[in-house]
């Protein structure tokens, strides 16, 4: 009789949890490549998220814009919209008032939106934040601070502020943050080293290893993705067995196979459908490579990534 062989591997990602009561989702824990059922534990599914904005989202296209015009005017209101209608394992709000290049608003108005969201839903919540480093730590450090028992997940420490926002998250108020490193395995244990040295444990953070849309240097981002779960599981390097979470939305929905109105190219097909494809195509290399988690925007998406994920994890 034939014994299917199995691959076995010494080490294991950790587990992160974010949010709190019945919602509450762990990310990670699988000791087998992904979607290996066939090997061994696959831990927890990955987990899809929905992105929203603390701002009117003026630039997403319109059907997106259409679905949330009673709602996108007030953040709270549209993370419960989107909470009740679309039922994504964990809502993403970006922070997109806080950049300096925009409105610039304070960390303390920022704060009391996340406050207000976080206390509308009960789905887990990601923050995003500007990506310029010096903002995002004062931005995080005051975020943490008003929403203490919440166990939201800051979005991302990196280098230049790692300190302050890992402090403040992970050690002085009990959240979880993000590490985010560029394209580069080495980046990737780098960063994750230096918060382990500031006293924050793989249980209080997640990789953000680096993400692009399809064709805009994807190739890179899918094989740091298996360089990276490959050391974890295979070396068992323990400064890589994090989860990793990937924001598939902000990397696809700004290039132009995405943005390009139909008027203009209309040998591309429907726009709508194209930005789907985009986002959709992204997220399965992305999810089959090794992340833990995904961020998109537009439900159709969700809905096709949430089958996918279960139909190869049957």
């Amino acid at each position: 009789m034939f014994k299917k062989p199995t691959q076995k591997f010494s080490g294991k990602i950790g587990e992160v949890e974010i949010g709190t009561g019945e919602k509450a989702l762990k990310l990670g824990g699988e000791s087998v490549l992904p979607f290996y059922t066939f090997d061994g534990n696959t831990g927890n599914p990955p987990r899809v998220g929905m992105e929203i904005s603390d701002v009117y989202p003026e630039d997403w296209i319109d059907t997106l814009k259409d679905l949330y015009k009673e709602v996108a005017k007030d953040p709270a209101k549209w993370a419960k919209f989107v909470e009740d209608k679309y039922s994504p394992d964990f809502i993403c709000l970006r922070l997109i008032s806080a950049d300096p290049n925009g409105a610039d608003a304070s960390p303390e108005d920022c704060a009391k939106t996340v406050k207000s969201v976080v206390e509308a839903i009960k789905t887990p919540l990601v923050v995003a934040g500007t990506g310029n480093h010096e903002k995002d730590a004062k931005l995080f450090e005051k975020i943490a601070q008003e929403t203490e028992g919440h166990n939201i997940l800051l979005m991302s420490a990196v280098e230049d502020n790692y300190k302050t926002i890992a402090a403040a998250g992970a050690l002085a108020y009990n959240d979880k943050v993000v590490a985010e490193s560029s394209v580069d395995i080495n980046l990737a244990k780098q960063i994750n080293i230096l918060i382990n040295q500031l006293g924050v444990s793989n249980e209080k953070f997640v990789d953000n290893v680096g993400c692009s849309a399809g064709g805009y240097g994807y190739e890179y981002v899918i094989s740091t993705l298996d360089r990276v779960k490959l050391a974890a599981l295979s070396q068992n390097d323990k400064t890589l067995q994090v989860p990793i979470i990937s924001p598939v939305s902000f990397e696809t929905w700004k290039v132009k196979e995405a943005v390009e109105p139909e008027a203009d190219s209309p040998q591309w097909g429907n726009q709508e459908d194209r930005g789907i494809s985009m986002e959709v195509s992204t997220a399965t290399g992305i999810l089959a490579s090794g992340s833990n988690a995904v961020i998109l925007r537009h439900p159709k998406s969700v809905e096709v990534i949430k089958k996918f994920i279960k139909e190869l994890l049957a």
